[in-house]
């Protein structure tokens, strides 16, 4: 798995570590730690990146979730009784 953020050029250093650490469901409290900073400057970051409008784009390579093994037998069922 991987994460895009597009629209990242858009973003300071600062929002961009913020960002990437939001979306991996670390609070506030631990990113503020993290980071060196206080909950209300990552909170105040957080904030003005969304503004700025970012987009992320989670990419899975092949097929984590089993969507497209090829198996048909399940999708003949619903066929109608041909």
């Amino acid at each position: 798995m991987q994460i895009e953020i597009r629209g990242a050029e858009r973003l300071s250093f600062r929002e961009r570590q913020v960002v990437v650490l939001k979306e991996m469901n670390r609070s506030t409290e631990e990113i503020a730690k993290q980071l060196g900073l206080s909950p209300s400057t990552v909170g105040t970051l957080y904030n003005r990146a969304r503004s700025k409008g970012y987009q992320v784009v989670i990419l899975l390579s092949g097929d984590p979730l089993g969507l497209f093994n090829g198996n048909d037998e399940e999708a003949g069922d619903d066929s109608g009784g041909r």
